[in-house]
């Protein structure tokens, strides 16, 4: 055997664990460091704040720096590390354990008071705090993270997960008074559950942003999931102001999560951020794979989503001239004819009865009950499952699907229920079935792909997709000729987007 001592970070062990809460590793931690100005660690004055401690992986990786940025100014080690955890670093935790896990990571001890502390405090908690705090129930939601009374009023006996930095309209009073903070940096919670059906949850990472910039740091830098970009559930307005915020100077993107946390997959991928309030530029925006680093400089705001893909930019300009109209036009809105999802209809049919297609397979409802878009019930439309198959993660071979679970052309006397989108309108069944044809290319899915971060399809999912003359069928080359997309463009589609089977 070599000679050599395996010297593991207990807290890269921590990061690998569980998919419940996403642990930063230190590596991912100093990777966010090195966007900051470095001489931000090397003045005695800088204030570091992390409000959603998890592990303390970032509080420890600043200090390890300002260790080394202040060995001149303050060459005792001792008092150099007093300072420091005294004047410089401080976090809130998110719940008791994380306050103790994060409080032996920056001070060795999980009692800042302790002898083993690195530096000594009159009071356990230092300058990483912890404390337990109730929702506040309106109408049996949370009025400051939207928490179902039902799943988190539980007692005082089990965690409540109301996280502290954002219960509260003013955050600038949970910290002594006149404490201003140079820079804000972690990896907020991501989602807090709604009481709705299996793994249904709403996001919360968005009001930790939020939070965040009311307390008006120099630097913002915050690792989140990437479905901001494009949908999301109640992110719209999130999604307005972070694509008009000129303070955004990167925007670092990983499609495939576990380029970024390697053993947490996310649909959508995740993103950190550099927000600086005395700057107002445009956006270095990184897209990282396990492939490859594309860098480019440009403004967030220029589609109505935001195009993660910086080699994509040039695709969706060159579809998006010459009098574009895009085919979401013809795309229902969510649930096209007001069946919900859980109506099954009956067995057989009936007197002015119509088969229903549902998440089960078929049914039969009155005519009657049909409340929306009547005009459809006798044409030909295409269906597809607003579920994408796969998730949206990257199969093995680092590529995509992006289709619909389901896609089908509906005959006249056919509707269906909200689980699927609907689009068409034909009045011939062959038109119909080019469209099927059309939307399973590659070059579809690829545009689709680009307004999709979730696991959902809806109308916005087509915004960059080009209504077609359904008179005949498409294929990939048609469409990569008629766009003149140029090789290096039509190898950047077929290497992102699987072939459907």
């Amino acid at each position: 055997m070599a000679n050599s001592e395996y010297n593991p970070d207990v807290l890269n062990c921590i990061a690998n664990l569980s998919n419940d809460e996403v642990f930063t590793p230190p590596v991912l931690a100093n990777q966010v460091l090195d966007m900051l100005p470095q001489e931000l660690f090397r003045s005695p004055d800088t204030k570091f704040l992390d409000p959603f401690c998890k592990s303390g992986v970032f509080l420890r990786e600043i200090v390890k720096r300002l260790d080394m940025g202040l060995a001149n100014l303050i060459p005792n080690r001792q008092k150099r590390i007093d300072h420091i955890m005294h004047h410089q670093v401080y976090g809130m935790a998110l719940t008791e354990l994380t306050a103790l896990l994060s409080r032996r990571t920056l001070y060795c001890s999980k009692a800042a008071n302790s002898p083993h502390s690195v530096s000594y405090f009159d009071d356990e908690q230092g300058h990483l705090f912890y404390k337990a705090i109730p929702h506040t129930w309106v109408k049996g939601k949370c009025k400051y993270c939207g928490a179902s009374q039902e799943v988190y009023d539980r007692g005082s006996q089990s965690e409540q997960y109301a996280y502290q930095f954002i219960h509260t309209d003013n955050p600038e009073q949970l910290f002594p008074k006149d404490m201003k903070f140079d820079v804000i940096i972690g990896n907020p919670p991501y989602q807090l559950s709604d009481g709705g059906n299996a793994a249904s949850a709403m996001p919360i990472y968005q009001l930790f942003v939020e939070q965040a910039k009311k307390l008006n740091p120099r630097f913002l830098c915050m690792i989140i999931p990437a479905r901001w970009y494009a949908g999301g559930r109640g992110l719209d307005d999130f999604r307005t102001t972070m694509l008009n915020d000129n303070h955004i100077s990167h925007l670092v993107d990983f499609p495939d999560s576990r380029d970024c946390f390697p053993n947490v997959n996310i649909a959508g991928g995740v993103c950190y951020f550099l927000w600086n309030r005395d700057e107002n530029c445009n956006c270095e925006v990184i897209n990282i794979s396990a492939h490859e680093t594309s860098k480019t400089i440009r403004n967030l705001n220029q589609f109505p989503v935001f195009v993660r893909a910086n080699k994509s930019i040039s695709i969706i300009n060159k579809v998006m001239q010459n009098d574009f109209e895009s085919l979401s036009t013809e795309v229902c809105s969510s649930n096209p004819f007001g069946f919900r999802t859980y109506i099954k209809g009956e067995n057989k049919p009936f007197e002015n009865s119509l088969l229903l297609h549902t998440s089960d397979g078929f049914g039969y409802v009155s005519k009657l009950e049909v409340v929306k878009n009547q005009d459809a019930i006798d044409t030909f439309n295409v269906i597809l499952s607003r579920a994408i198959s796969g998730g949206n993660k990257p199969g093995a071979d680092g590529k995509y699907l992006i289709i619909p679970a389901t896609m089908r052309v509906m005959k006249p006397g056919e509707i269906c229920a909200e689980t699927y989108q609907c689009i068409g309108h034909f009045d011939n069944e062959n038109e119909a079935q080019n469209l099927r044809i059309y939307l399973s290319t590659k070059f579809v899915r690829f545009l689709m792909f680009q307004a999709i971060t979730g696991i959902m399809v809806n109308r916005d999912s087509f915004i960059f997709v080009p209504l077609q003359d359904f008179s005949h069928p498409w294929t990939d080359e048609m469409l990569y000729k008629k766009y003149g997309l140029d090789e290096n463009e039509i190898a950047f589609i077929e290497s992102m987007i699987r072939p459907m089977e």
